[in-house]
Order: C-alpha cells, then sequence, then structure tokens
C-alpha cells in the first residue's frame, strides 16, 4: 500500500514537512510507503471555473501544465492521500489551496477519483490559525466521500524556524497516533473489500437557493 502526501509549505523542509514525515514514520512501522510532494514553492493558478475537466473526462485539469496533473495521477494511483499546510493568515497557504481546488473539482468531475480513499490532514503553525487551516484541509476529504480517521487531537504541531516543532510533544503524540490510526484504517480496508463491496455512487444532484 501507498500514500502520496502533498506538502504545501513554500519551504521544502520546514516544519509542514516534519508533520508529514512524523505520520510517514508511523506509516513506514506498519509497512506502508509515504511519498512527499513538494507543492507549496509552485507558481501554481487557481482553478478558471471552466468546466472543461467536466466535458473531457479524462481526469485532467484543462489549464497548462505546472505539475498538478501528475499529481492528480499520483493521489489517484494511491491508497491513502495525507494533505500537509503552513498556516497564512488563519488559512492555506496560497498554492496548496490553488492545487486542491483544482485537483478535487477534476476528481469530483470525473466520477469521484478519490472517492472512499483514506484521506487525513496536518498543519504546522506557529501560533493561532492551525485549526481554521486544519477545517479547510478537511472540507477537501470529506466532500470527495474520503474515509477520514482521526487522533487524540486536532492534526495541528506548532513551531516557528524549521526544527521547533520536534519540541510541541503534544502535536509530535497528535500526529504519531494519526499515522497509526490512518494505517490502521487503509488495512481494515484491504482486507474488508473481498467481503464488503462499497455503496454504489450517487449521481451528484445540484440545487440553487436563488428562483
Amino acid at each position: 500500500m501507498e500514500v502520496v502526501a502533498f506538502n504545501g509549505s513554500p519551504r521544502a523542509a520546514g516544519n509542514t514537512y516534519r508533520a508529514l514525515s512524523i505520520v510517514a514514520e508511523e506509516l513506514g512501522d506498519a509497512g506502508i510507503g509515504t511519498q512527499i510532494v513538494h507543492v507549496g514553492s509552485s507558481a501554481l493558478r487557481g482553478c478558471a471555473a471552466c468546466g472543461a475537466c467536466g466535458r473531457n473526462k479524462d481526469g485532467r485539469c484543462a489549464l497548462p501544465d505546472d505539475g498538478v496533473n501528475a499529481w492528480i495521477e499520483a493521489a489517484r494511483a494511491a491508497d491513502g492521500i495525507l494533505l500537509g499546510s503552513p498556516v497564512h493568515f488563519s488559512g492555506l497557504g496560497g498554492a496548496m489551496k490553488s492545487f486542491l481546488d483544482r485537483a478535487f473539482y477534476v476528481a469530483s468531475a470525473n466520477g469521484g477519483l478519490f472517492r472512499h480513499k483514506v484521506g487525513a490532514a496536518v498543519v504546522a503553525v506557529r501560533r493561532s490559525g492551525g485549526v481554521a487551516a486544519f477545517d479547510q484541509l478537511n472540507h477537501f476529504l470529506l466532500y470527495a466521500e474520503m474515509l477520514v480517521p482521526g487522533s487524540n487531537y486536532w492534526n495541528v504541531i506548532h513551531g516557528g524556524a524549521a526544527g521547533e516543532a520536534d519540541r510541541d510533544e503534544e502535536g509530535v503524540q497528535t500526529l504519531r497516533v494519526l499515522g497509526r490510526n490512518l494505517a490502521w484504517t487503509l488495512k481494515l480496508i484491504e482486507a474488508g473489500r473481498p467481503a464488503l463491496p462499497p455503496p454504489a455512487r450517487e449521481k451528484k444532484r445540484y440545487m440553487s437557493f436563488i428562483r
């Protein structure tokens, strides 16, 4: 089994990377591999709302190639998806938000590419806004009908300069517990899939509140 983790920090080896690595170490102990993809330093355009991904049905974003399609394919191929972001003004990093908007739009418009995969989110923050950013990440996972294990606290770790996150003992424990729960959920699904097929996907119904 394989998990793909997306690092939404502009810093390749900062506290967001460390947060993802803590979870990855627990997955590794359970025999599950993790690929960490650095998204946060890329110059990514946001979703253009062109709808081409829904018309083309090719599992790709129609905007000029900037790495997003390769990352969508990596997420599609993985058994689990792990999202990590720093906190910018109590929200996600800009590049991470652009990537997620496009990737999850493509997934939804192409039959639910991430449906019933296991997903989790982690956040690294200096001081405040971590829970708000964590909540934003979970919106993507839950909208995609992913299975989201929890931990013994919200998946937020604190640190300013690179390396400081390791001094947040409670945050480190939270992410270690998350890693074990993530591995357990992945193995439960693998063991149960032959005996219990997933529920059929319903066609999405849309309703405007303005009439």
